[in-house]
């Protein structure tokens, strides 16, 4: 297939206080979210000056990737819109009819395949392009890479790194804990064309970080980052449960490895380097936080070889043994909205 532009996808976020409370809005319209819960998680990004880094994430990996692109002869120029916050997706669609393009492929920054990271933003393409009007471009989604070794590996270094700093005196009482954004049940409920489940996803890349780690500690899967209303089911169990069940079961030690995202976005700033750690600081256990692939060189080559796949029809190169398949499919992540609010 011949594509001549690359889009990043992203989910957005404040960079000054006066953006936060705008953001939000943004994130929760339609939802009827009360503005006092939008004030509490407000406080979450004033804790950081109001600035999510995902923005500036963003910034620097569209740097990269052009780099790499000129330096491995891939002539494609590299846009970017976000669903929640400038630069916005209907506006990076609007400059690319502008400049003339017919075909692009879309890089979202979510691994996985769900209704919130993967079929919303095959939602968002197809409002933005219907907003711009018949000469948009089409815009075919990249698929889901969460066995990407470019994406495994990276993790499992910092996994390592985390586990050699656990004390020597918690040997043998240490567990791992893998985390990701929890989703309501019924979206989880909602398989993909060939039956494989967000949560079957992530629990895949759990195995092969651990395996690339060459780590035999004991794992778990657990889920953050929770934003429905009370009466909804989620994911379960949240991080800040597991530990106390941990504790309660002598464990002295844990390493919790943010496999659901790319980067240190607010949930993992927010909700593991403070509300998780500090409920195992309370429970007397020793909290190591590994680190998320951020702008590894890695995560760089995955994204020019996964256009490759579609540009070039190069071999898939992948760890896992999921089914895979073109998210661009009406059977891919059915429509299954949220209720509640992320971040």
């Amino acid at each position: 297939m011949t594509y001549d532009a690359l889009l990043i996808v992203s989910f957005g976020g404040p960079e000054s206080t006066a953006d936060v409370l705008p953001f939000l809005r943004n994130v929760t319209r339609g939802r009827g979210i009360p503005e006092e819960r939008l004030a509490e998680v407000a406080e979450h990004y004033y804790h950081f000056g109001g600035v999510s880094p995902i923005n500036q994430w963003c910034r620097s990996l569209i740097q990269a990737l052009q780099a790499d692109f000129a330096a491995n002869g891939v002539n494609l120029p590299i846009y970017w819109g976000n669903r929640n916050w400038p630069p916005m997706l209907v506006d990076a669609v609007q400059r690319m009819t502008g400049d003339g393009v017919k075909r692009a492929l879309a890089f979202t920054t979510s691994a996985y395949g769900s209704y919130s990271s993967c079929r919303q933003y095959l939602e968002d393409l197809a409002a933005a392009r219907a907003a711009v009007g018949s000469r948009a471009p089409v815009i075919d989604k990249i698929r889901h890479f969460f066995d990407h070794p470019g994406f495994v590996q990276p993790f499992a270094d910092h996994l390592r790194h985390s586990i050699d700093q656990v004390p020597a005196e918690a040997e043998g009482h240490t567990r791992v804990l893998f985390t990701a954004h929890s989703i309501p049940l019924a979206m989880n409920d909602v398989s993909g064309p060939e039956g494989a489940r967000y949560t079957d996803q992530v629990a895949e890349t759990a195995s092969l970080v651990m395996e690339a780690a060459r780590s035999r500690l004991p794992y778990d899967v657990v889920w953050q980052s929770r934003s429905g209303p009370p009466e909804s089911k989620w994911l379960e169990p949240d991080v800040n449960d597991h530990l106390e069940r941990l504790a309660a079961e002598g464990v002295k030690a844990v390493v919790v490895s943010p496999i659901g995202f790319l980067s240190d976005h607010l949930e993992v700033l927010w909700d593991l380097d403070n509300e998780a750690a500090e409920t195992a600081r309370r429970l007397g256990m020793s909290y190591h936080r590994a680190g998320t692939p951020g702008l590894d060189a890695r995560v760089v080559t995955m994204v020019r070889e996964l256009v490759a796949e579609r540009t070039d029809g190069v071999a898939v190169k992948r760890l896992g043994k999921l089914p895979l398949w073109n998210p661009n499919d009406d059977g891919c992540c059915p429509a299954r909205r949220p209720p509640g609010m992320g971040r």
